[in-house]
């Protein structure tokens, strides 16, 4: 039925809307050259000196514990601190989706983002270094809510995921960017670590010329009930005349949608548990895989194993690297193998990597000593084959599958909540990852595994296919047909549902 679905909805692929996903798409960029650009700074000289003293300290100190000398609470709030104004700032960021648009919410994004900048590579103090943070998370709870809706919903069917994922793509190249220019920066003394905070304004410029260039999604049209301009944007996007079929889809959409006049609440009742659920258990899994761990502290993690300062930023370029290069394969493959087959591949990869990793680290890094060297590359290429997995897999299809799962009527609402349960356990795994590494060393890998395994065994059981599927009908097509999720649907929690 999906593949009828396809053949009536024309389109075609016009420099206009590639520019607009291209444009939309930084918003990406700009999360993901935060996310790298974090761990870089944190492990430069300069910057802790400054701000860090006492964590110079204990790091100038040879003797020190190799898994405890970077445990620092203050040190860890500027990282994980931009993850909590995200957190609080995606539900206005919903609203604002709602009431006034994608469009308009991304160019809000990009604003708060360039301020943060400001303020953080101009910073004297530490206050000033979090409240520039706290821009930074404001700017990522909007991008974050906006940029993967605007491309769920710009896309043609059968080129969904891969247009979504491009919000993942430009996350991994925002950290390789990053990490190149931490790898430059760290040998700019004393203000390199400026230069690095600074140029996060880059793509915070981009992103705003670009929301001036985008159009509105035909969809936040004729939900405002602005359907003349619905349609116009929907030939405009699809490149063709002949969108009737698809645009009377989205019509009756929003029709429903205009029923329910407490999306909120409508997300709590019987028939929105099942896409509730798995959008946001998807995020708490996207973060238990460790793979923020591994990235925010790539630097920290391979001075640990005794990389030097240079050779740790370095290493963290080549993942980041192998990092933008496997998120091109979930771009080929996930409209044509589907979401399942990718995410369960990569959760036996993942599995593997980790617990390897764990048991080199067990076996031969003492609490003082260093990594052979030969064993230090080896745990290398392991973190390149678990951000490799991750890159095709859990990483892209985190922001895909909520932003295509849930219905007109409480799509920005149930992806509010899916945005604001990531940065929740974002800055969960920020905020304690370096205290986690002191206290459990190397059985912090055997502890994100486990969470790997049980990743698995929720895609079999419990996760829908939802390609080739279109997005007005995955209510009907994906929960409505599930074996389990079925079971939450029945025609009088559906008429109780419509008056909500």
């Amino acid at each position: 039925m999906a593949n009828n679905d396809i053949e009536h909805y024309k389109s075609k692929v016009t420099p206009y809307v590639f520019a607009c996903w291209i444009l939309a798409a930084f918003g990406g960029l700009m999360f993901g050259y935060d996310i790298g650009i974090s761990g870089g700074v944190t492990s430069m000289d300069d910057f802790l000196i400054k701000f860090f003293p006492k964590v110079h300290e204990r790091k100038l100190h040879a003797s020190e514990n190799n898994y405890c000398k970077y445990d620092d609470q203050m040190l860890q709030l500027f990282t994980s601190s931009l993850y909590i104004a995200a957190l609080i700032a995606s539900f206005f960021a919903s609203r604002a989706c709602t009431l006034l648009g994608r469009r308009p919410t991304i160019l809000m994004a990009s604003i708060f983002f360039i301020g943060g900048a400001c303020l953080c590579g101009a910073a004297e103090a530490k206050w000033m270094l979090i409240v520039g943070r706290i821009l930074f998370g404001i700017g990522v709870g909007f991008g974050n809510e906006a940029v993967p809706l605007f491309l769920t919903e710009i896309a043609p069917v059968q080129h969904r995921g891969a247009v979504n994922i491009l919000f993942q793509l430009f996350v991994t190249i925002g950290i390789f960017i990053a990490n190149l220019i931490n790898y430059g920066t760290s040998m700019i003394h004393p203000n390199g670590w400026r230069i690095s905070l600074g140029l996060a304004a880059v793509p915070g410029c981009v992103l705003l010329v670009g929301s001036l260039i985008i159009t509105e999604t035909p969809s936040s049209l004729v939900e405002r009930g602005k359907e003349d301009e619905g349609r116009k944007a929907l030939k405009k996007i699809r490149g063709v005349d002949e969108v009737d079929a698809e645009f009377q889809q989205i019509v009756a959409a929003c029709e429903q949608g205009r029923q329910v006049k407490k999306p909120f609440k409508k997300l709590f009742k019987r028939s929105g548990i099942p896409a509730l659920f798995v959008a946001n258990i998807i995020q708490v899994f996207q973060q238990l895989t460790g793979i923020n761990a591994i990235m925010f502290y790539a630097p920290v993690l391979f001075q640990t194993l005794g990389f030097k300062s240079d050779a740790s930023l370095l290493s963290s370029v080549i993942t980041g690297l192998v990092n933008v290069g496997a998120t091109f394969v979930s771009i080929y493959l996930v409209d044509k193998v589907g979401r399942r087959k990718l995410l369960l591949q990569a959760s036996v990869q993942m599995f593997i990597s980790q617990v390897a990793i764990g048991a080199i680290l067990l076996t031969h890094l003492s609490a003082t000593g260093t990594l052979h060297k030969g064993l230090a590359a080896l745990v290398v290429i392991l973190v390149c084959t678990f951000v490799m997995s991750f890159a095709w897999s859990w990483g892209p299809m985190g922001w895909l599958i909520p932003s295509e799962i849930f219905p007109i009527e409480t799509r920005t609402a149930g992806f509010a909540f899916a945005v604001s349960t990531n940065m929740i356990f974002t800055f969960i795994i920020a905020q304690a990852f370096l205290s986690m590494m002191c206290h459990m060393r190397a059985y912090i890998f055997f502890f994100f595994s486990a969470w790997i395994l049980a990743m698995g065994l929720f895609v079999v059981f419990l996760l829908p296919e939802t390609k080739g599927i279109p997005i007005e009908l995955i209510e009907e097509r994906v929960w409505k047909q599930h074996p389990v999720w079925k079971k939450f649907y029945d025609d009088d929690e559906g008429k109780r549902d419509e008056m909500a």
